[in-house]
Order: C-alpha cells, then structure tokens, then sequence
C-alpha cells in the first residue's frame, strides 16, 4: 500500500513519548442530547466528538465560551441522508474532498452524511468512514489531545479501496461560532498580489475585508456569504475571550485546488451565525491502496488584547 506524503507521519518515538506522559483522558458521555459523545479532557480543554453524526463538536478552555458552532436546531438529532435537509449544518468540524469542483452540492455521502465508528486508544479518538460510493475512499481522523497543553491534533487520512483513480485533496472545515475578526497571515512570498486569491471576487471590494501589514481580516455579515483564501499555513479565529489558531503545513512544490490556496475562510450569512475555517491539502491522484493524509493542529489562546486584530495577530506570531 503506497503512502502518498509520508514525511507528514509522525515518528514512532513522539507517539511512543506522548504515551507515557498523557495527562488526558477520555470518556463517553452525553452531549446535547447525543448520548454517543465522547469527551478527551486534559485539565486544560476539552474537545466532544459525536461518532453518530460524524463530526467533532466542540473544543474549548474548560469552562470556557464556545469555539466550534453548534447548530441549535440539530443539537441531539439524528444523522440523515441528506444532512443539510433539516435544516443547514450540524456544525463542527468535519472533512470534504477538494475540490469543490468535483461534487458541486450538496457534499457527497460519507464524507458529510454518514455517522462514523469509533474507538478510544488511550488519548486518542480514532473515527473511520465507510467507504464512499462516489469516489471509492475511506476517511480515517485521530483526534489528539495534548496531555496537558490547549492543543488538539487531528490528522486525517483518505484511503483508497476500489473504484477508478481519482484527484482529491484532503479538505477540512471548521464551523467556528461568529467571531469578532478572522485572520489569516499573508506569506512573504505569497503568489498572490493582494495577499488574497480572486477566486471568489476581488478581496479589494469586499466589505469587512481588510489586507495590510502581512495579515488579511475579515468580518461577518448578516446580508451575504463571502469567502477569502490564500497560501498560509494557519488561521485565527478571535472570540470574545479565546483566541483559537489552526495549522496545517503547506507542502513546497504541491498542487494545490481554488487558485492555488491552502487556508480559506468562509463567513455565513443570518440566520445561521457562523464562519468556516478551512485548511486545504494538496491535490493527488488516488488510485487504489493510496493513502492521503493531512494533519491539523489546533491551538487556544486566553485573549489579552482588547483590539481584535491584535489579538489575531499576537496568536499568529506565538
């Protein structure tokens, strides 16, 4: 079985070191009325994931406000056939394959309307799919806590088990609950001139959209849907006492779909009150027995600066 990008692996001696000294646990129970959640705790955070409708619901400070968007209206309720049908998103965090080019809408089967099976190994959440009729893969995430640290990791894994080849990326989204400001970094050598991708309209005359200094912002809007990306590797997200940041790194070299962009941020219009961060993998051509994985890092923060941007921007910096 070929591994497509093996270096993003993680040694045997870091599993092996985090093993022996995982202050984290996890456990089941229930969580908005889903009686399957389970719940890594460290002391520190806490993330829930609910296997029953494929996604991880929340990761917050304990005690802390709420980071991920849960939509209130499907709060306990069962996975269907179509998940936007009744109505919109679940919320949380979740895996697509990119492009968005291949399947159009509504998302395809498994990859966002199938309930996942999961098992605990020790810190560790492990959820896998069953197979997608449409592109003939598997998907496999491992939730990760950090034993003591606000840091999750969630490495995702597409793997490919029968069907004709197929050219995918691993694509992750994020519901996060309304911020104050979003921020994604402008890279140095960014191959884009405003810092932003035109994919989905000029950046410069998007309201609430804002490039200067090495770092692009966005707000919300209640009227209308907007969506910016680049080429960075990270994403920050500023509540009203947690600034949340999301990593994935960007491999040198590699194709990347939406003009070349690796961290995308998507803001909803009312009445659903969320945005989306989404970390892009590379493109690959899949054939059977390919593995494609891509691992996200996702960080809190107790916000200290008043100004949100700041606080974005001193997130970044860490």
């Amino acid at each position: 079985m070929r591994r497509l990008f093996p270096w993003l692996a993680a040694p045997a001696w870091v599993a092996l070191s985090l093993s022996v000294v995982a202050a984290s646990t996890a456990s089941k129970r229930n969580h908005a009325g889903w009686a399957d959640a389970l719940w890594l705790e460290n002391g520190t955070v806490e993330a829930v994931i609910v296997p029953s409708i494929g996604r991880i619901m929340q990761f917050r400070f304990k005690g802390g406000e709420d980071v991920f968007w849960e939509n209130p209206v499907k709060q306990g309720k069962a996975m269907v056939s179509n998940a936007w049908a009744t109505p919109g998103s679940f919320g949380g965090d979740k895996t697509w394959p990119a492009p968005q080019s291949k399947w159009n809408w509504p998302p395809p089967d498994i990859f966002d309307a199938a309930p996942l099976k999961a098992e605990i190994k020790g810190e560790t959440v492990v959820l896998r799919s069953p197979v997608s009729p449409r592109f003939g893969i598997k998907t496999e995430r491992r939730v990760h806590l950090h034993p003591t640290a606000a840091e999750m990791t969630i490495e995702t894994t597409y793997v490919k088990t029968q069907g004709d080849p197929v050219e995918v990326g691993v694509w992750v989204i994020t519901q996060v609950v309304d911020p104050e400001i979003a921020c994604l970094p402008v890279p140095k050598n960014s191959k884009f001139a405003t810092g932003l991708t035109s994919e989905w309209g000029d950046p410069t005359k998007m309201a609430g959209v804002k490039a200067a200094d090495g770092y692009a912002t966005i707000t919300r809007l209640a009227a209308a849907p907007r969506k910016i990306g680049n080429d960075a590797e990270s994403i920050a997200w500023v509540g009203k006492q947690t600034v949340l940041r999301i990593d994935s790194p960007r491999i040198p070299g590699a194709t990347y779909p939406d003009d070349g962009c690796s961290s995308e941020i998507y803001t909803n219009n009312d009445p659903a009150k969320y945005i989306e961060m989404e970390m892009v993998g590379p493109l690959s051509t899949m054939k059977v027995g390919d593995r494609l994985s891509s691992t996200n890092t996702y960080r809190l923060f107790h916000r200290t600066e008043a100004d949100p941007e700041k606080a974005a921007r001193e997130a970044l910096r860490k």
